[in-house]
């Protein structure tokens, strides 16, 4: 059977993005995601294997996994999901805190626990690939509910790239603010989108296509000795000023 990789969040536009990078390296993917004709198109056009679910619905990992895997070796996992919940913090609830870490966090570590069985069985090592934020490093008000669930993401990566050396590397991706169907409120206005890209070094903000190659070398085995690695793909914001 090919190599395979499981991406959760496939309709997404990191994720769809993901996938195509996957498969130009040759490796065969499973897309899961909430919106089944996009993901069906998607589907069609790279060669993929589809499943149509929800991550806040605990039967959706143990059926995407199974239907990827088809009962032998995941070769990797990449967990492109996640929540753009900004509001003050005064403004925030008890469930929009819990909804961000369930999708954010909770979901990874389900999606980790399904598939961690079939990962072992790779050849060589097998890759999992999750998903923080600058604002996590950073610290940007607004963003308490969003930085705190992905702030548990890192510390799942760290912590899991520990437990489960050697066979399964586990690293994350950290973007600044991408151009994707989930961040439409903050892109789609072009005066807050040029104000918001002005605070990046490289003057622009990213697009899935900047995120996708790393996300796919970290899944595969050409990046076999990288582990435990929280990386930036954010235009320079994270760790740059060139103003003042």
């Amino acid at each position: 059977m090919s190599d395979t990789i499981l991406i959760y969040g496939g309709s997404g536009g990191i994720g769809a993005a993901v996938a195509r990078a996957v498969k130009a390296r040759g490796l065969a993917v499973h897309l899961v995601g909430r919106e089944a004709d996009r993901l069906q198109a998607l589907a069609s056009e790279i060669g993929a294997g589809f499943s149509v679910g929800d991550v806040t619905e605990d039967d959706v990992f143990a059926a995407a996994t199974q239907a990827a895997s088809q009962g032998g070796a995941l070769k990797g996992l990449v967990y492109a999901v996640g929540t753009i919940n900004l509001k003050p913090v005064a403004r925030l609830s008890e469930s929009d805190f819990l909804k961000d870490f369930s999708i954010n966090a909770l979901g990874a570590v389900k999606a980790i626990q399904a598939a961690l069985p079939h990962l072992k069985q790779a050849e060589g090592t097998a890759g999992v690939v999750l998903f923080s934020t600058v604002a996590v490093a950073q610290g940007f008000a607004a963003h308490a509910s969003v930085a705190m669930a992905k702030g548990a993401i890192e510390g799942l990566t760290l912590s899991l790239a520990a437990e489960l050396a050697p066979r399964i590397r586990v690293n994350c991706i950290a973007p600044s603010l991408t151009r994707t169907p989930l961040a439409a409120a903050l892109t789609s206005n072009e005066a807050m989108a040029k104000a918001i890209a002005d605070l990046h070094p490289l003057q622009r903000l990213g697009e899935p296509e900047d995120i996708a190659p790393l996300a796919a070398l970290l899944a595969c085995d050409d990046s076999s000795w990288i582990t435990g690695q929280i990386i930036g793909v954010d235009g320079g914001r994270s760790s740059l000023r060139t103003k003042g």
